[in-house]
């Protein structure tokens, strides 16, 4: 049975959608997932289950989020092969300094031309961003909240956008 890496979309920021990591392991478990772990408190979750399309999984984790927590949710759900290839791609691995300030957005579903006509994060951002397969990297030398927002806004775009921080990103890496 294969691994996958859920991240939770906009969790336990400020007192909005407050999900304990514990709440969300019993969750996950009682939907058929096993050998599941959160790491922090952010909404990341690594668990065993049915080979299947990591989107449908993603839809699995955010209607069971809304029937036990009540709670709206966006979920982006990655193989573990998606993570590595994250990893083992990032285009800006020579320059970064300090993985805390270092910013990888997962994109699902990845963007389209013409999306990314409309919205042209590399645009928003020329010297430190660049884009991957269904991720935007972006190197933040002057911490994150200096940087411009380089994410889809999803109230205007079909994609689902969530954000983590590359010490996140390999940390979860060595935990599969």
């Amino acid at each position: 049975m294969p691994r996958y890496v859920a991240l939770l979309r906009g969790i336990n920021l400020g007192k909005a959608k407050r999900v304990a990591m514990a709440d969300l392991r019993e969750l996950l478990g009682a939907v058929g997932y096993t050998d599941v772990r959160t790491h922090l408190n952010s909404g990341n979750a690594l668990f065993t289950g049915d080979d299947a399309d990591p989107a449908d999984h993603a839809a699995r984790i955010e209607a069971a989020i809304i029937e036990r927590l009540g709670l709206d949710v966006r979920c982006v759900v990655l193989t573990a092969d998606d993570l590595r290839a994250i990893i083992d791609g990032n285009p800006l691995a020579d320059v970064v300094t300090n993985g805390s300030r270092m910013m990888v957005h997962v994109l699902e579903p990845a963007p389209g031309p013409a999306l990314l006509a409309e919205h042209d994060p590399i645009a928003l951002d020329p010297e430190n961003a660049r884009l991957g397969e269904r991720v935007i990297y972006q190197w933040c030398p002057d911490g994150v909240i200096a940087a411009p927002p380089v994410g889809f806004p999803e109230k205007r775009f079909p994609i689902t956008a969530t954000a983590r921080n590359w010490n996140t990103m390999t940390r979860l890496v060595e935990l599969l």
